[in-house]
């Protein structure tokens, strides 16, 4: 799905220059569920940011289905973001006024989708994370590990074909952050392709593959036991 080879990104200001990413070389599959894993200032989100052109390599090549990264345009960059990522946030990032419905529908809108079948579409992700109960609610008056299902099914009622998750369980307490890691491992079962920042070995360990960052370079990369 995506091909990283000799990927770099610096930072520049008049009196410093910071190499945030050196050399990255990085493929990931399609179902493939890989936890990126490192210290503060690694290099960890600088390379989930590139990953989900929210920035751009200062030198390299990025290929994502088949299509190298760096010739796209602003709009173009727009247009393959919306129609392929997902984004988890550790923040959740839900819109405080909407209900549980209206805050995953809302993807939708931008998408053009006609509102029966955003309906459907919501309805069928809703029961596929097990929020349909709350669709009512609004996000304060969920549990963390609730908002957070929210979140996911945002990120999937638009069928991406990849999720991006930041730190998923940065904000939650560990009986809420092991039912949304449960809950990421069987959307990966299930055919979803997954690449998420962690802290947490724990955590990582629900991923197929875990990439080891330090100083902006992959350290090592392992595969988890069958």
């Amino acid at each position: 799905m995506l091909q990283m080879r000799q990927l770099s990104r610096v930072y520049q200001t008049d009196t410093v220059e910071t190499t945030a990413l050196d050399a990255i070389d990085l493929d990931v599959g399609a179902g493939e569920f890989v936890a990126i894993m490192g210290p503060s200032g690694c290099g960890k989100s600088t390379l989930l940011n590139l990953i989900g052109m929210l920035d751009r390599p200062s030198s390299g090549s990025y290929v994502f289905d088949g299509q190298e990264v760096a010739t796209l345009g602003e709009a173009q960059l727009s247009a393959v973001r919306k129609a392929n990522l997902g984004f988890i946030f550790q923040s959740f990032n839900l819109v405080d006024e909407l209900t549980v419905r209206e805050n995953i529908e809302l993807a939708l809108l931008y998408h053009a989708v006609p509102a029966a079948e955003r309906r459907a579409r919501t309805d069928a992700v809703m029961d596929r994370v097990g929020i349909a109960h709350r669709a009512r609610h609004r996000p304060s008056q969920l549990s963390g590990g609730q908002q957070q299902r929210v979140a996911v099914a945002r990120a999937l009622v638009a069928e991406p074909k990849l999720i991006l998750a930041d730190e998923p369980t940065g904000n939650l307490d560990t009986a809420h952050g092991e039912e949304v890691m449960r809950m990421l491992q069987s959307l990966n079962a299930a055919g979803a392709t997954i690449v998420m920042v962690t802290h947490s070995p724990a955590h990582a360990d629900y991923a197929g593959r875990i990439v080891n960052m330090l100083d902006g370079r992959i350290l090592q990369e392992r595969r988890r036991a069958a």
